[in-house]
């Protein structure tokens, strides 16, 4: 038997007391539904999605504040996917474009430079969300916007960054035995980044890709670090130990650190990014929008912070569909509600 296929084994026969390891990472959280991962484990091994979902996790007042802003004269507002159809405090982005707003679905973040260049006379917001690996692609934006001289784009912004928001979890959430880093916020950040972490926690974490095997391989190496602190890193082919340092200096240009809100978990200190003061001028109104206000009966909330799973909601698969989402985490493709429904992933 190779050394995966004794893996796999080991996996599924487990039988020893329960692991609950979270997921950190919304692509982590698809791609362990695509690949059918839960039924691979034995069924005292417990995979948790966490906080890692962007559009997930931000509150209703940002989305109230593009709606508000989509509804305003000569202004429209460029969003990404899933956005569109997260419902705020009364409407979503596609809600208030059938009231008259106008909002558009943007494919690459530079399309945004070549709207408002063809179109100065109106003004363009873009609804800059995401976690460490998409605000490079925002500074690079403003960077573009700053250079070409353009006075007619702007970020609202809801940035967030994962260090805080793991701590947060780890405080309030006592039955997690280990952490799947976040893949794609360790090519920005590196590995080093949870080593911290996991010497404060006394948890392990392991970095993995998104393939089958290697997510296995990932619960495997969990399954192993159990009790200890430490780090590993299965991804080699893309995170350093020091991540993308570039990208890094970019973000810090125009970025700085604050305060933000999380659905379901309220203000975390340091949690998020923020245009610094200078360039506020690029900014379209993203201080204090830190209420939230869910949906009656939504549960995302605790679905978030691995309370419970997205098939105890008692909205899940009835009132609540991909097709007529109530909760962030049923709209967004990378969001547990959304991937258990669509893989028939059940609490095991």
């Amino acid at each position: 038997m190779d050394k995966f296929e004794l893996i796999k084994e080991t996996i599924k026969k487990y039988d020893g007391e329960d692991l609950r390891f979270m997921e950190v990472c919304g692509t982590h959280t698809a791609a362990i539904s695509e690949n059918g991962i839960p039924n691979l484990l034995s069924p005292k091994i417990h995979l948790i999605s966490g906080p890692g979902c962007p559009v997930c996790v931000t509150v209703t007042a940002v989305i109230d504040r593009l709606c508000e802003l989509s509804l305003t004269d000569s202004t429209t507002v460029l969003t990404f996917g899933d956005l569109i159809r997260v419902k705020g405090s009364n409407m979503s982005l596609s809600d208030a474009r059938a009231h008259g707003g106008s909002v558009e679905m943007l494919y690459s973040p530079m399309d945004a430079i070549k709207m408002a260049k063809r179109n100065p006379e109106i003004n363009y917001v873009f609804a800059a969300i995401g976690f460490e690996t998409t605000t490079p692609v925002y500074s690079m934006v403003l960077e573009e916007t700053i250079r070409q001289d353009i006075h007619n784009l702007k970020l609202l912004t809801s940035l967030k960054t994962m260090p805080e928001v793991i701590r947060w979890v780890c405080k309030n959430t006592t039955n997690i035995d280990g952490f799947l880093a976040p893949g794609h916020v360790s090519v920005i950040t590196g590995s080093k980044l949870f080593e911290k972490l996991s010497e404060e926690t006394g948890l392990p974490f392991v970095v993995a890709g998104f393939e089958g095997a290697g997510l296995l391989t990932a619960v495997y190496a969990l399954m192993k670090m159990k009790g200890h602190s430490g780090i590993k890193n299965l991804y080699k082919s893309v995170v350093t130990e020091n991540g993308n340092e570039e990208a890094r200096k970019a973000v810090d240009k125009y970025f700085e650190p604050c305060d933000a809100s999380w659905r379901g978990m309220g203000l975390i200190p340091g949690s998020g990014m923020r245009l610094k003061k200078e360039y506020l001028e690029y900014d379209a109104g993203s201080y204090g929008l830190d209420e939230d206000h869910m949906p009656p009966g939504c549960s995302c909330a605790r679905v978030l912070t691995g309370e419970i799973s997205p098939d105890e909601c008692p909205l899940f698969g009835k009132k609540c569909t991909p097709e007529d989402a109530h909760g962030a985490c049923m709209v967004s493709t990378e969001g547990s509600c959304y991937n258990y429904f669509v893989s028939g992933r059940r609490k095991r």
